[in-house]
């Protein structure tokens, strides 16, 4: 992989991004908003991921239902169906990223679009079960989640790029929600095959928003804290902390999609509730679960309490599932079982990424999520094939306690995870004049009190930090990046400030930060 080096293309004259002292939040403040063209890259990056995730989860709550008149429908191959896009998912999305460093991240994004609008097509067009099997794979090997965050990186600088990807994650999450509610009404007026149609037609609507939304980058950087580096792939399949949490987001989709094959099942079977009023179901379960959702995340970041309330949502997910194969024959024992699934579900996807950041190393940040969102997916097809071949030979109660002992497992695993520390991820930008300063810039930032990992990068001309914000000092950062960009002088006392050397007392540029 050699990506093209060069500026980024929303970076600004040299004096941009420089900031001032007096503005709230953490260290080195920014004075400067984000400019239109980071705001349309955010916003119309997020779209393409709303719209396409919206697609594939669309036909969650209702397929196991509509799948019925399909010719060859069982149990097994209706949950194959519903779980076979993460087997391409899985599959690909490493290497379509990749490959968006060598043939531009757009046209690798716009390839995917299309694939998953093909994907929807012979899906729409399906009159047997095997077709939609083949057309939902083909709708996961449009894989562009990793494309889509590499453009986000090459389309903002690095005091803004946590909120592009943050907007990003929230339009996920939001598609999700929506995919609950939406499903249902849409599969009750249009049927299966309109929902595929519906499906591709949001991914054109995608392609268009690529092309005349986001913006051209002017060229392509590689970036270590969104991107796969495939030769450090050892180091974080071997790290306990990292593999607990990739067990955990395999896991928790798994029990997502095990439990979708078989609970439009239930809801039809034992409620009588019509397709189309199980929106009615879900708007208020999925509203009131994210209102229980926002106060334990708080909890979790601005109280450090992360494994307590870690620990509580595997717990809450695993309580569900077997509430689930006790009352699933109950209209309002499924609601309250729902509530609290979807409460722990929701808490879950907001921590597991932040527990990524906590404990992968500095410069591997992009690598661990390439292997966690490629565990995801996996998950989603082991949900859908071991929820089918379940409910087809023992009933669907017993995909419920599959999934409740999964969660148990998950949770036993969990107990074992260590503290994790209260600590955030910092970008700063500086331009060495040699690059053999590079090493000693990297022990003498983590001298300094509140850097807990440093390593810089003289080639990308970016020092990758893991800060404890509590305890960093923000003049002794800035006045060391100051000395070694400005004099390339690497004797370092003890301090972190050259020997016998005085603080400059001029105003100099400050280093840009990112938080995640």
């Amino acid at each position: 992989m050699r990506p093209t080096r060069g500026s980024n293309a929303a970076a600004a004259p040299s004096s941009a991004g420089i900031g001032k002292r007096g503005e709230k939040g953490y260290g080195v403040a920014i004075s400067d908003p984000m400019t239109g063209t980071e705001k349309r890259a955010a916003a119309g990056l997020a779209l393409i991921f709303a719209l396409r995730m919206l697609g594939l989860f669309m036909i969650l709550p209702v397929f196991s239902v509509l799948a019925g008149d399909l010719e060859g429908a069982t149990p097994q191959l209706v949950g194959l169906a519903i779980g076979a896009y993460g087997f391409t998912q899985a599959l690909l999305q490493i290497p379509f990223g990749l490959l968006s460093d060598r043939i531009g991240r757009k046209t690798v994004i716009a390839t995917g679009l299309l694939l998953f609008a093909g994907g929807s097509v012979l899906a729409a067009e399906a009159d047997s079960i095997y077709q939609v099997i083949a057309g939902r794979a083909l709708q996961g090997s449009g894989a562009i989640a990793a494309a889509v965050m590499a453009l986000a990186a090459d389309l903002t600088r690095e005091q803004h790029r946590t909120k592009a990807m943050a907007a990003i994650g929230m339009s996920i999450g939001l598609a999700f929600a929506v995919s609950m509610v939406a499903g249902p009404a849409v599969g009750h007026w249009l049927g299966l095959s309109g929902l595929f149609w519906t499906t591709a037609v949001l991914a054109l609507l995608g392609l268009l928003g690529l092309f005349f939304v986001v913006p051209k980058p002017v060229s392509m950087r590689f970036h270590r804290e969104a991107e796969v580096q495939p030769g450090r792939f050892g180091s974080v399949l071997i790290n306990p902390d990292l593999l607990r949490l990739d067990f955990g987001i395999l896991a928790l989709h798994c029990m997502l999609t095990a439990t979708f094959v078989v609970l439009p099942v239930a809801l039809r079977e034992f409620t009588q509730i019509p397709t189309f009023q199980q929106s009615y179901l879900y708007l208020p379960v999925m509203a009131a679960s994210l209102l229980f959702m926002v106060p334990l995340v708080i909890v979790a970041e601005k109280k450090r309490r992360m494994k307590s309330t870690f620990l509580l949502a595997v717990a809450l997910i695993a309580l569900s599932e077997a509430g689930l194969a006790r009352f699933h024959t109950d209209l309002y024992g499924i609601a309250g079982c729902l509530l609290v699934f979807f409460t722990g579900f929701n808490l879950l996807e907001a921590l597991l990424p932040s527990l990524i950041s906590k404990i992968a190393p500095v410069d591997l940040k992009g690598t661990a999520m390439g292997v966690y969102s490629s565990s995801q997916f996996l998950g989603a097809f082991l949900g859908g094939a071991a929820g089918g071949w379940l409910h087809g030979r023992y009933g669907l109660e017993a995909v419920f306690w599959f999934d409740a002992g999964l969660a148990g497992l998950w949770l036993c695993i969990a107990l074992w995870m260590k503290t994790p520390r209260q600590v955030s991820s910092l970008l700063l930008n500086i331009a060495l004049p040699d690059p053999r300063e590079a090493p000693p810039l990297a022990h003498a930032l983590r001298k300094l009190p509140g850097v807990v990992e440093a390593v810089v990068v003289p080639e990308e001309s970016v020092a990758y930090l893991k800060i404890d914000k509590q305890r960093l000092d923000e003049e002794r950062l800035e006045a060391l990046i100051d000395r070694f960009t400005r004099s390339g002088n690497s004797e370092m006392d003890s301090d972190g400030f050259g020997q016998n050397s005085k603080r400059s007392e001029e105003k100099s540029p400050e280093p840009q930060p990112v938080e995640s």
